[in-house]
C-alpha cells in the first residue's frame, strides 16, 4: 500500500497538477458549462413534449390543436440546435480571462470566425421531388449545434490566441483619454478582429481548394468521428472513467479535467439521441455512451458510486465517525455531490479505498453498457437531466419513462456495495479500533487536582 502511495505522490501527482493547470483544457470545460442551463431548459420542455402518459397527445392536441408540439418544442431548436454557437463563445470568453485580456471582444470575434467557417448552405428538397437541391444564404441549423462543436471549440482557441497575441504586444489603435471605456474597447479590439478574420477567411478559401470543401468536414472526417468512436465505445469509455477515478483519488478533479476532454464527445451523442428520439420517440436510439450515461449510471451519489459507500456508513458502520459521517453526507449524496465523502473519509490519498473507489464505477460501466448494448434497459433518449437530481429519478426521466433505467441504477448501486463492503470493514475496524484506543488513554489519565492556596 505505502509503494502505491508513494508512486502517487512521487510520479502520477505532479504530471495530474500540471493538466489540470492547463489553461486551455480549464477553457473547454468551462465555456462548456456555460451553456449547460439552457440545455436543461430545452430538455425540460423536451421532457413536457414526450410526457409517458397514455392518451396524453391526444389530450394535449385537444387543447393546443393538432401542431401542439412543434410549437412548444421551439425552445429545444434555440438551446439544443445552437450548442456549436455557445461553445464558440464561451470557450472564448473563459479563455480571454485566464489571459486577462477583454473576454467579451474575444467571445464576439469567436462567434464572427465560427460563422465565416461555416458555408451559408442547406440541402432542400422541394415538394412532389426526390432530389435535394443546395439553397445558398441559409445558415445550416445542424453546424449550429453539437455536429459544428469541434470546429467551434478549435476556432475559439485559436482566434483568441491571436487576439491575445497582438493585445500583449500593443499592437491596437488607441484612443485619446476623454473617449468613453466602451468605445476605446471597441477599437482596441478592431486589429485583432481583421487578423483573425484575415486568417480563417484564408484557411477557408485554402480548404475549399481541396476535397474536405469545409473547416466542418476536415475536423468531422480527422477528428470529431474518430473520438466520437472511441468515446462512445466500451473500452473508451473504460479509460476514461479509470482516469477520473485516478485523479480524484490524489485530491484533484477528475471529472472537470477528464471531463474537458470528453465532454464535447459525450455531449455530441447525447445530442444526437436527442434527434432521434425527438423525430421517432419509438426509435432505437444510436449511441449508449452519452453525457447522461456518465452521470446518471456511474456517478450515483457523486464520483466513484459513493452513494453505495454512504449506505454502507448508515447501516454498517462499527465506528462512530464512520457512521456519523454517513448521517452528515446523505443529503448531499443523494443529489450526487460526493466531496463530504471523498475528502470526509478520505478517499483521497487512501490506499485501502482507492481500489473499489477505481473498481466499483469500472464495473458500473460494463453493468450499464451492456445492459443498454442488449436492449435490456432503455438508453438515455437525449434529454439533459441535471446531474443533482435525485438517484432513480434521474434513470426515469433520461430513458423517457422507463422504470428500466430506475431498475438498473439500483442495481449498480448493490453491486457497488459488494464490490465497497469487504475494504470498508477493513477501513471501519481501524476506525473503530482508533476510538477504543482513544477511550482507554482517557480512561488511564489520572484526573488533575486542583490545589487551594
Amino acid at each position: 500500500m505505502s509503494a502505491i502511495q508513494t508512486f502517487l505522490d512521487e510520479k502520477l501527482m505532479p504530471i495530474a497538477g500540471r493538466i489540470s493547470e492547463q489553461r486551455h483544457l480549464q477553457a473547454v470545460r468551462d465555456g462548456i458549462i456555460l451553456s449547460l442551463p439552457l440545455l436543461i431548459i430545452g430538455s425540460f420542455f423536451l421532457i413536457v413534449g414526450y410526457l409517458p402518459i397514455s392518451g396524453y397527445n391526444e389530450f394535449m392536441a385537444g387543447i393546443f390543436g393538432a401542431g401542439w408540439l412543434d410549437k412548444l418544442l421551439y425552445p429545444v431548436g434555440a438551446t439544443f440546435d445552437l450548442l456549436g454557437l455557445f461553445v464558440s463563445f464561451g470557450v472564448a470568453y473563459r479563455l480571454a480571462e485566464k489571459y486577462k485580456v477583454d473576454p467579451l471582444s474575444a467571445g464576439i470575434i469567436s462567434v464572427s470566425a465560427f460563422m465565416l467557417a461555416t458555408p451559408f448552405n442547406v440541402l432542400f428538397t422541394p415538394e412532389g421531388s426526390d432530389k435535394a437541391v443546395e439553397v445558398g444564404g441559409a445558415i445550416p441549423q445542424a453546424l449550429m449545434g453539437s455536429q459544428g462543436m469541434f470546429v467551434a471549440i478549435l476556432l475559439a482557441i485559436l482566434s483568441t490566441e491571436i487576439f491575445r497575441k497582438i493585445i500583449q504586444k500593443n499592437i491596437v489603435i488607441k484612443m485619446p483619454a476623454g473617449v468613453p471605456p466602451a468605445v476605446a474597447r471597441s477599437f482596441t479590439a478592431l486589429i485583432p478582429a481583421m487578423t483573425v478574420i484575415l486568417t480563417v477567411w484564408i484557411l477557408r478559401l485554402l480548404i475549399e481548394l481541396t476535397p474536405f470543401e469545409s473547416i466542418h468536414v476536415v475536423v468531422k472526417d480527422l477528428l470529431s468521428t474518430p473520438l466520437s468512436y472511441l468515446g462512445g465505445s466500451l473500452w473508451g469509455t473504460l479509460i476514461a472513467v479509470f482516469l477520473m477515478m485516478l485523479l480524484w483519488s490524489m485530491g484533484l478533479h477528475g471529472d472537470a479535467i477528464v471531463g474537458s476532454v470528453m465532454a464535447p464527445i459525450w455531449l455530441g451523442l447525447m445530442d444526437q439521441n436527442r434527434m432521434a428520439f425527438q423525430a421517432n420517440p419509438e426509435a432505437e436510439l444510436p449511441n449508449v455512451v452519452t453525457q447522461q450515461f456518465i452521470d446518471l449510471w456511474l456517478n450515483i451519489g457523486g464520483t466513484g458510486v459513493t452513494f453505495a459507500l454512504v449506505l454502507l456508513m448508515l447501516f454498517r458502520a462499527r465506528s462512530k465517525q464512520m457512521k456519523q459521517l454517513g448521517k452528515l453526507s446523505f443529503g448531499a449524496s443523494l443529489f450526487n455531490i460526493s466531496e463530504p465523502i471523498v475528502f470526509g473519509t478520505p478517499i483521497v490519498m487512501n490506499p485501502t479505498l482507492l481500489i473499489p473507489f477505481i473498481l466499483a464505477p469500472l464495473v458500473s460501466v460494463i453493468i450499464t453498457y451492456l445492459a443498454m448494448d442488449f436492449g435490456w434497459v432503455a438508453r438515455p433518449n437525449g434529454v439533459l437531466v441535471p446531474w443533482t437530481t435525485p438517484v432513480l429519478i434521474s434513470g426515469y426521466l433520461a430513458t423517457g419513462g422507463k422504470i428500466s433505467g430506475m431498475v438498473l441504477q439500483a442495481v449498480n448501486i448493490i453491486v457497488a456495495m459488494c464490490i465497497y463492503y469487504p475494504f470498508f470493514r477493513v477501513w471501519d475496524k481501524k476506525k473503530a479500533q482508533e476510538e477504543m484506543q482513544s477511550i482507554d488513554l482517557d480512561a488511564t489519565v489520572p484526573n488533575e487536582k486542583t490545589v487551594d492556596i
